[in-house]
Order: structure tokens, then sequence, then C-alpha cells
């Protein structure tokens, strides 16, 4: 079976896959700025055709399916919703939250086992003021209908086009304990809720109580659903560049009391992003039908290639 797009032009692009609709890449400006107004991935599904996506939850509206973010960026939030400030916690400060302003699609590839997408945005903060551009690709591909898999590439190449350095941090920067949320996020559906997270072991290494505020290659999420008798697994990667990006990446992931997961930047330390330099970052997303344990996600990435 071959990959559909379509496309409603000036609101979204559909992916789909025998019948089913992959992912939703929603670029139309959500109407409630405190949320943050960015384009994001949701629905998204596995090749079954379960959701394994949240948009909206009603403990934090600003979470939508997949979506790029940035916390803590000299003073404002582009992670959308309450700001925390140290010492009086999370306030609806409105005057600090910007948005990522859609552009142009400068290319739209469609092949039959292969949807690319490039686009241009530039990030503004809440008084207007156009602070970075964005160059971002997203792309799927490695549809595996024997594996019960397909993958999602998630590019962005970052430039600051201020008179002046960008700080990236997070919550923690900030002084909460952590909280080192920022960066590429992903929040799951309700019935994610205390499912099981694991990641890559060294041999003979005991199982980490947590993976929040580590470091590696990969991180897996999987869990139950409601309604039907299945599960699902969605597996985050670094590309191997990201090894050699501006700053180190930690984890970020929760399971109790939301299911989240987002490839934090700035997790423990800010970092300066000067006028007119660049930083880029490139992540990959497997979607999977199923409960995979450690050796399958890792037997499975390795099949692919950058």
């Amino acid at each position: 079976m071959t990959i559909q797009v379509t496309h409603t032009h000036g609101e979204h692009f559909a992916v789909h896959h025998g019948g089913v609709e992959l992912l939703r890449y929603v670029y139309r400006p959500d109407p409630d700025p405190f949320e943050a107004r960015k384009p994001y991935i949701h629905p998204l599904r596995t090749l079954a055709g379960h959701q394994v996506s949240g948009y909206r939850p009603n403990d934090h509206r600003w979470h939508k399916g997949l979506q790029m973010t940035a916390s803590h960026l000299s003073g404002q939030n582009f992670w959308g919703g309450n700001s925390y400030v140290h010492g009086e916690g999370y306030l609806p400060l409105h005057e600090r939250v910007g948005s990522m302003r859609h552009d142009a699609f400068p290319e739209v590839t469609v092949a039959e086992d292969r949807f690319h997408l490039a686009e241009e945005l530039t990030w503004v903060e809440n008084g207007g003021a156009e602070w970075a551009k964005e160059e971002r690709s997203i792309t799927v591909h490695a549809v595996d209908e024997e594996a019960g898999a397909w993958a999602l590439d998630w590019t962005i190449g970052l430039t600051n086009v201020r008179d002046e350095p960008l700080l990236f941090g997070s919550p923690t920067t900030a002084g909460r304990e952590m909280a080192g949320y920022t960066g590429l996020q992903w929040r799951g559906p309700r019935d994610f809720t205390g499912g099981a997270v694991l990641g890559p072991l060294e041999p003979g290494a005991p199982e980490p109580e947590t993976l929040m505020g580590t470091q590696g290659p990969w991180l897996a999420f999987t869990a139950e659903h409601d309604d039907v008798d299945a599960r699902s697994t969605l597996v985050f990667a670094h590309a191997p560049e990201n090894e050699k990006a501006l700053h180190a990446s930690h984890w970020f992931v929760r399971s109790e009391p939301i299911p989240t997961v987002a490839f934090s930047w700035a997790f423990f330390e800010e970092f300066a992003l000067d006028p007119g330099a660049s930083f880029a970052y490139r992540y990959r997303v497997v979607v999977a039908d199923g409960a995979w344990d450690r050796e399958r996600v890792g037997t499975h990435l390795g099949s692919l290639e950058w």
C-alpha cells in the first residue's frame, strides 16, 4: 500500500496509509494566543489506526500532539499556558506567550513510500517582534506493515534574527527542580497515563529508577489503550549528529500524572544563541503497534538509515 496525502490549503496536511490517517500536520493558527499558537501534529496514529496523541487535555490546554516548543526563551514562553516564575509558581502571564508563524512551504514531495514537507516559520514574541527564523522539515517514511510500524523525522534549524542573544532555558533553569521541559514535545492520550518507559541499557547496568533528566540515544513509551484490546509504542530517537549540537539534550519524560516526552535542549542549563547564529537538531519518532521491549526497539532502530 502507498502513502497518500491530502492538503486542505491554509489548514493542514493529512497523511494516509491503508485507509488510516497516520497524522495530520496542522499549520492554521489556533484561536487562543495563550496556548502559544504554532503548527503541530495531531492526530498521530499507528498503522492499525490506534490514536497515540492527545489534544488540548483539560490539565494543559496548550498540549497539542507533537509540537516544537520553547518554554523559557529570553523571558518569553513559546510553550503556551502559564509561565513558571521562581518563588511564585505558575502564573497566567499572557504578555509572555509568543507564537510561531507559518510563512511558506518551499518543498512538498509525495512518493509511494515517503512524504516530505519543508516549512519556513518565524518565531514572534508577544509584542510582535520577530525573534527567530526556522527551517523545519517533516518526513514520513519506513512504513513496515510486517513490523507494524512507521517513522516520522522532524528537523529544526533555527536562526537568531534579533540584535541580541536568545537565551534558551526551562522551568528547571528558572528554579524548579526536575521540570526541564522545552523543545520537541509529545503529549499522549489520557489512556497512556501510567505507561511504561524504557531506554537502552549498558550490559550489566541496573534498571534506572527514572529516565527523567537522563541522556541517551533513544527512549520508548508503551501503553495500553482504552476501548480496544491493544497496546502501542512510541520510540523517540536522536539523530547521530545531535551529539555535536550547540547544547546537549536530556529527556523530559512523565508517565504520571500525564503522559509526555520532550527532547529537552535546555534541561539543567541555559544556553545562548548569538545574533545571526543558528542551531539544528534532527529527531525521529517511530510509531508502532504492540508493546515493544528494549531488544525490539534497538533492533528496529538499527534497521533504519538516517
